[in-house]
């Protein structure tokens, strides 16, 4: 089953999994009607394996024997590996129109990391966590299985580490070893796409010490695992009128608060059980792969930002003014930017056993400033387009016998634009920007795959400090 179906997809979620909705437990999520939205998102994934018009970018071929998966499984090797990669991303998120799918994603991030960090952990402790890496590795890939990942622990005091809180289960630990495997209790927050992915794996957040120990934990469960619960974020339910939410009525991720409650993990599915060293490296790794699956999956978000600007531009009569010329220059700078920051990542990415690492340097500047300039995008976007963003009639109003008649009139622009035409510009931005996708976008640029703060230490950490220092040095009058 190296590429399974849209159908197959959703058969394997209806497997008893406990996920809570507005306090109810969810008997189907395939069916939810908020769920079931994020579920059909999700399947993307599987339409464009199928389809032939992207299958050649979302199949990987393995030329030793011929094997057909998901490229999202295939180990990047190059820089070639990681451009496609990066464009499978985007096309993906570009097909949901700006939600990013996640479920092959982001699980396949977290498995390159664990490869790494898990050889480095067999050779200086004498582990054998690498097979059993390779194993579930090969289970996902050849399964085309859906994952999962809960890195985010809720924390508690923020000040203080995880051995030094006053409740013991603000991060995750471990409360139980036994001979088949270990018990784990605790909660993770901002879980993506739990409720409809088969997999979850689960790593450490931060750098521990040795009073940590039973924190440092990494391991691999079906979603459906006893003692796994799931309460689900209602962010963004709710609307199904694609006239006024064109894209969030059609297109949503699921976010969780994904509870432990003693759960049991089988040996063969940890991949850290007490290693402390280790932890800092498996959270940094995952996440320099995370970030740049996040600049490949921002890009169709800035070219919608650009397209929708250059068209409210227009339809507004306004494009051929200075200011909106300079804001219309700046929108189009920020995305290309981005863009060929994610490339260059790909192309000055590093060797590392074999695996080819995305540049980590260009990888957060890219992500620092994506995310430190989205805000002024939406300014700008928003100054473009005018208050009918948040005044504007409903779909109701634009075909009831009675109020057409005036909202065609005065809601146009005259011969050149129609007020229904305008009116679904203006909604499509509205939902993009002022919305609860809006919303979430923005929250995203902060916090998702990282704080602006992490990317700044990432960046200085990463830059040749001396070297420019000594150049400095050199260039003195002596």
């Amino acid at each position: 089953m190296a590429l399974r179906t849209v159908e197959q997809y959703k058969a394997s979620l209806r497997d008893g999994r406990l996920v809570y909705f507005r306090g109810k437990l969810v008997e189907d999520v395939t069916t939810h009607p908020v769920i079931g939205v994020a579920v059909d998102h999700a399947a993307i994934d599987y339409e464009i394996a199928h389809d032939p018009t992207y299958a050649d970018l979302a199949v990987h071929v393995d030329s030793a024997t011929g094997q057909k998966y998901s490229r999202y499984f295939k180990i990047p090797s190059d820089a070639e590996d990681l451009i496609s990669r990066s464009e499978l991303i985007g096309t993906a998120t570009r097909l949901g129109q700006t939600v990013v799918v996640l479920i092959k994603e982001i699980g396949t991030d977290c498995l390159f990391a664990l490869h790494l960090v898990a050889k480095q952990m067999d050779e200086k402790l004498g582990t054998h966590y690498l097979p059993q890496v390779q194993a579930i590795y090969h289970h996902c890939r050849n399964n085309d299985l859906a994952m999962a990942v809960a890195q985010t622990d809720v924390k508690g005091d923020r000040s203080r580490g995880p051995a030094e809180q006053d409740h013991p289960d603000y991060y995750l630990r471990i409360v139980e070893r036994r001979s088949g495997g270990i018990v784990v209790r605790g909660a993770k927050v901002h879980t993506s796409v739990t409720p409809n992915a088969n997999e979850l794996f689960v790593i450490p957040t931060r750098t521990l010490t040795e009073a940590d120990r039973d924190y440092a934990v990494a391991f691999c469960i079906p979603l459906n695992t006893p003692g796994l619960k799931q309460i689900a974020s209602p962010y963004g339910s709710g609307h199904d009128n694609s006239f006024t939410h064109p894209i969030s009525s059609r297109h949503k991720m699921m976010e969780t608060l994904t509870v432990f409650d003693d759960v049991f993990v089988p040996n063969e599915r940890v991949f850290m059980n007490g290693e402390w060293q280790f932890a800092g490296a498996l959270a940094k790794t995952f996440v320099e792969f995370h970030r740049f699956t996040a600049i490949s999956y921002k890009l169709p978000l800035l070219d919608l930002l650009v397209g929708s600007a250059l068209l409210i531009a227009e339809q507004n009569g306004i494009n051929r003014a200075g200011h909106v010329r300079e804001k219309l220059t700046w929108l189009i700078s920020y995305a290309e930017t981005v863009r060929m920051l994610t490339r260059m990542a790909a192309i000055q990415c590093t060797m590392w056993d074999g695996m080819a690492v995305p540049n980590t340097a260009v990888v957060n500047i890219a992500k620092l400033h994506f995310a430190s300039n989205y805000h002024q995008a939406l300014m700008h976007i928003q100054d473009l387009t005018g208050g009918l963003l948040v005044t504007g009639p409903a779909e109701e109003d634009l075909k009831g016998a009675e109020t057409s008649k005036y909202i065609e009139r005065y809601l146009g622009a005259g011969s050149r634009v129609t007020a229904n035409e305008r009116l679904r510009t203006i909604n499509l931005i509205s939902d993009l920007t002022t919305g609860e996708l809006g919303g979430y976008h923005a929250v995203l640029a902060i916090h998702a795959e990282g704080s602006l703060e992490a990317e700044k230490l990432t960046i200085l950490r990463e830059y040749d400090q001396e070297r420019a220092k000594n150049y400095a040095r050199s260039v003195m009058v002596r």
